[in-house]
């Protein structure tokens, strides 16, 4: 008997359905965390990927728009909820920083 081979995106979105059913369950997931440089370089590349989803987002509602017949609404709609959800963290983390230097100018030494 012969097992059905799954195509790659198929297999990726398993993949990250897999990964939030974990997340929904409290399962800890082991988190990549790799920053080479200083913290202005990790900030930089952060941006940079905020950017590229943003983008990738736009692309792929365009083409969809238009109508190529190799993008679906699934495809559109995941694309723009990780756009979304990576601004949301970017806007955080500007909070976050303008909190903290706040709280340091008013620091008294």
């Amino acid at each position: 008997m012969t097992t059905p081979v799954t195509s790659l995106p198929m297999q990726k979105l398993l993949g990250q359905m897999q990964e939030m059913s974990d997340a929904a369950a409290g399962k800890k997931t082991p988190v990549d965390l790799q920053v080479s440089g200083s913290f202005g370089a990790a900030l930089r590349e952060s941006l940079q990927r905020i950017n590229s989803l943003q983008n990738a987002s736009t692309a792929t509602a365009q083409a969809f728009q238009s109508g190529d017949p190799g993008v679906e609404l699934h495809e559109v709609m995941i694309a723009g909820q990780k756009a979304s959800i990576a601004f949301e963290m970017g806007v955080q983390v500007r909070n976050r920083l303008l909190n903290a230097y706040k709280d340091i100018m008013n620091m008294q030494v």
